[in-house]
């Protein structure tokens, strides 16, 4: 577990941009039967989070279709949170950073950390606006 005063600011990032924070398989529960699209990122204190992922979450959100519903977990902080909703992107293993779009609950698609490590935030950017493009 990392300290929240380390985490808070990463956390930030996207609650201030409209992202709920899950702290519970309650909470992933509850988001996940809602209807409409919701987008669910796997945050993480690695630098591909922090120069590659936030940012493209929130770039992604500049486009004219965006998820009904942002949510976000943190990996090594809510852990019952993050597996809950790991669990539910199955058949993908569990990699943070990650994102994932579901609609009415089902997975439609799905970003793994080997699609965001090394990868420029507009890219990552583009790459969910067409999957909201498609699906919200």
């Amino acid at each position: 577990m990392y300290p929240p005063e380390l985490v808070k600011p990463m956390q930030q990032e996207l609650t201030a941009v409209g992202f709920d924070e899950l702290k519970s398989k309650a909470d992933v529960d509850v988001a996940l039967a809602k209807e409409g699209t919701t987008l669910v990122v796997v945050n993480s204190v690695c630098g591909c989070a922090a120069a590659n992922a936030r940012p493209g979450a929130i770039k992604s959100l500049q486009n004219a279709k965006t998820p009904t519903n942002l949510v976000t977990v943190f990996a090594g902080v809510d852990k019952e949170a993050t597996d809950e909703a790991r669990a539910k992107m199955v058949p993908f293993p569990p990699s943070s950073p990650s994102m994932a779009l579901f609609k009415n609950g089902e997975l439609v698609h799905m970003l793994e950390r080997h699609h965001i490590e090394g990868r420029p935030a507009e890219m990552i950017a583009d790459n969910l606006m067409d999957a909201y493009n498609e699906h919200c």
